[in-house]
């Protein structure tokens, strides 16, 4: 099969012919269909994150089940699937809290892997994943059942970046009608948080981005002002539409220009959620006295807080019935011999998602 692989930092990814070991006990072979490009399959091919040299990127996907590991019971050959890097054990105290996201038990794919180049070097599967090839292994727990009318490159979405920005505004946030919304940041993900203010009934929707094009499409999705962040005073104009300061600001970018900017838009009892992940090696100084003071929170939101096996059906159903968008979310297309370029693309704030289809 062909995938494309890292095998330097920064460099553009190498398509190449890889072999496939069978799935394992629980395991799962899946044909790919699409597949994003996710910000963060980006930052472990700049070496951002930490990722084990080589490896192949890849994990916001969709396709149909190919063949079963033993012990396999929730799908079957040829069964439509959003491949997702979320698994789940069902066992430990987060799974059986409803928090499967947080699942903590360990994956024989943490430190294996089913991918091979033609010496028989290993290739690291990124994120218990490594979607960008023809074909990928995972654990069955990491695979949602799909119609099958539903298309392909609209259900990759589904796997992290619809998650990760709708689940923040509605699982982990919980926004309240006509509550103040702040998203940082118009991409993939901050679209997604700015739909799912909308569906919450929050009012106003502020997107804030640097640019006027990812600006003008978070208005298609419910943003009901926009603020451009190079041109304008953003914290004057934010706290004036807010009557004060919001109260949910969702920090959708890995930028500590980004965070600094949210945690001065937070109103008395307002909630920061960071969602966009800066490099690791970032830190952030802060005065805790007007946390006390005006009883501030700050959280995290990890993939939306989604527990996939019941919040990726309801997604689907909400795209069926016209209520969430995801045609919106793509702007464009490629082969995997253009991945590179896709890549390029969203890396300069061209694209919103670009989808690598395998089809």
């Amino acid at each position: 099969m062909k995938a494309a692989v890292c095998y330097e930092y920064g460099k553009p990814l190498v398509i190449e012919d890889v072999t496939l070991d069978p799935p394992k006990q629980g395991e799962v072979k899946v044909k790919i269909s699409a597949t994003a490009i996710c910000h963060s399959d980006i930052h472990a091919i700049k070496g951002d994150f930490p990722a084990k040299l080589p490896f192949v990127a890849g994990h916001e996907s969709a396709g149909y089940v190919e063949e079963v590991g033993q012990g396999v019971t929730s799908v079957h050959p040829g069964d439509p699937v959003v491949v997702s890097l979320l698994s789940s054990c069902g066992k430990c105290r987060y799974c059986l809290t409803g928090r499967s996201h947080m699942c903590n038990a360990a994956w024989p794919l943490d430190t294996e892997t089913r991918m091979h180049n033609s010496k028989g070097q290993d290739l690291a599967q990124g994120t218990k994943t490594g979607s960008f090839a023809e074909y990928t292994i995972v654990d069955q727990s990491q695979l949602v059942k799909i119609p099958a009318d539903m298309p392909m490159d609209r259900a990759s979405l589904l796997g992290c970046g619809v998650i990760a920005g709708f689940g923040a505004v509605v699982n982990r946030a919980r926004v309240e009608p006509m509550s103040s919304c702040v998203i940082i940041g118009a991409g993939g993900v901050g679209l997604n948080a700015v739909q799912g203010a909308a569906i919450s009934g929050a009012y106003p929707i502020i997107a804030v981005d640097i640019l006027d094009k990812k600006l003008e499409a978070s208005k298609t999705f419910g943003a009901t002002h926009t603020v451009n962040s190079n041109q304008k005073d953003a914290f004057k104009e934010i706290i004036d539409l807010t009557g004060g300061g919001a109260n949910y600001i969702f920090i959708t970018v890995g930028s500590m220009a980004a965070i600094n900017l949210g945690l001065s838009l937070s109103g008395p009892r307002g909630m920061v959620v960071f969602v966009g992940i800066p490099g690791f090696t970032q830190t952030l100084p802060f005065n805790p006295s007007t946390l006390i003071h005006d009883e501030k929170v700050l959280t995290g939101s990890f993939m939306g807080s989604t527990q996939i096996h019941t919040g990726i059906p309801k997604l689907v159903e909400l795209y069926k019935a016209q209520k969430l968008k995801l045609d919106e979310l793509i702007t464009g297309r490629y082969s995997l011999s253009e991945i590179n370029r896709a890549i390029e693309l969203v890396e300069k704030g061209e694209a919103l998602r670009n989808v690598i289809m395998f089809e």
